[in-house]
């Protein structure tokens, strides 16, 4: 066969890169993966999401298009990447990499069959993740493995993830620090007349700038600040626009850096220059409910259970009808497009018992109507460590009306 039509190859160039875990730590993680792969009688676990994929062996991909995967056997951690990529893959993985090229179709398929040694060797159960597999990926999975089982760990690896090492919580308290700056910098930018997407613009330069100055070899990627105005505060998640600050405007801060895929956030309520007394009354409430929430915050607490009772002071005020999502999340690989610990969610449906390791955020939101006296999105947000006898609070950045309101420069 000639060289052009070559299906998968090895691209070991460079030496492995800095990683902020030790060996050590990854290979708790993958043991931790092979403890479960026994538990759940695999021969192996093909992961293929973002987070996991980061997780498990500390390259985060860019999928444009084309598939990816990290292949966990008893003895053996390869992740599979596109030739498009070089030997980036190979120089932050734990473990080894194989590249397959675009010569011919599927050869993501014919690389997990090459490093499964099929056909020959005896492979029956193999864990996927059913959360993040499309029809289509699955259909030509179980074509490319006949007579193979394809068994859901997308739970069993999402628990694993919950509980958070002392080096994960290292790097998450580093985040929050920069958080602390991306806001203060949104703070100083802030002033009637200035569009939303100046202000954006400087907090994530000072956030990308803070991570380049405290990391060696780090990947600067997909840090972004969201900073809305007036209408624009009713979603948490609204884009920022070109939208130019009025004084009097509720203003919603939200900065997010990204540190080798793990995400932080602050994000604070503010208002330029001024707010009625309506909007105070709103916001100290909104206030109330996060001191509360940051309170229940403890080793053993249920997460329905925490926002129940928050339920509770938006009902005496009420306000429970302009809650609009729930109370906080998991901290840990994840971002605006992938990953999240759905068993760490502050919600009424969500049963689980927060554990030491954990990292939760306490983050309460109420959005009023526009035409109603006090519109828009009142919200706060802290980030906190669970330990063995509390929650570490490890945001810096102040809230409340005595700190936020912007004056007039």
């Amino acid at each position: 066969m000639s060289a052009d039509m070559i299906r998968v190859y090895e691209m070991e160039n460079g030496a492995k890169a800095y990683s902020p875990f030790s060996d050590g730590e990854m290979d708790s993680r993958q043991a931790g993966l092979r403890k479960t792969m026994e538990a759940r009688k695999l021969d192996a676990c093909l992961l293929t999401s973002y987070h996991n994929i980061c997780y498990f062996s500390g390259f985060l991909y860019c999928a444009f298009g084309r598939n990816y995967g990290f292949l966990v056997t008893a003895d053996e951690a390869t992740t599979i990447s596109a030739g498009i990529d070089g030997g980036q893959p190979w120089r932050r993985t734990h473990g080894d990499a194989l590249t397959y090229t675009d010569w011919r179709k599927d050869n993501f398929f014919y690389a997990i069959q090459s490093l499964l040694k099929l056909p020959g060797a005896t492979v029956r159960r193999i864990g996927i993740e059913f959360d993040h597999v499309s029809l289509d990926i699955k259909t030509k999975l179980e074509a490319a493995l006949p007579g193979v089982e394809l068994v859901d760990i997308a739970a069993d690896v999402m628990m694993q993830r919950t509980i958070k090492s002392a080096e994960e919580h290292a790097l998450i308290r580093e985040g929050a620090r920069i958080c602390d700056l991306g806001g203060q910098t949104v703070y100083d930018a802030v002033q009637a007349g200035v569009p939303e997407h100046e202000v954006a613009i400087a907090s994530t330069n000072a956030m990308i700038r803070e991570i380049a100055a405290s990391f060696l070899d780090v990947e600067l990627m997909d840090t972004w600040t969201w900073f809305q105005s007036g209408i624009n505060t009713d979603g948490a998640h609204n884009p920022v626009t070109n939208k130019r600050i009025e004084a009097g405007d509720i203003l919603s801060l939200n900065c997010f850096p990204m540190i080798f895929g793990y995400y932080t956030a602050l994000e604070r309520t503010l208002f330029c220059e001024r707010a009625t007394s309506e909007e105070l009354k709103l916001w100290e409430i909104n206030c109330d409910v996060h001191r509360a929430g940051l309170e229940l915050i403890q080793p053993g607490a249920k997460c329905s259970d925490i926002a129940k009772t928050l339920n509770e002071i938006y009902l005496s005020h009420d306000l429970l009808k302009y809650r609009s999502f729930g109370y906080g999340h998991s901290f840990g690989v994840l971002s605006h497009y992938y990953g999240r610990e759905a068993a760490v969610e502050l919600r009424e449906d969500i049963d689980t018992v927060l554990e030491p390791g954990m990292v939760v955020s306490m983050e309460p939101m109420i959005m009023v109507p526009e035409g109603e006296p006090g519109a828009g999105g009142y919200r706060e947000h802290d980030i906190l460590i669970v330990g063995e006898d509390g929650a570490d609070n490890i945001t810096g950045f102040p809230f409340g009306p005595e700190h936020n309101i912007v004056p007039a420069r």
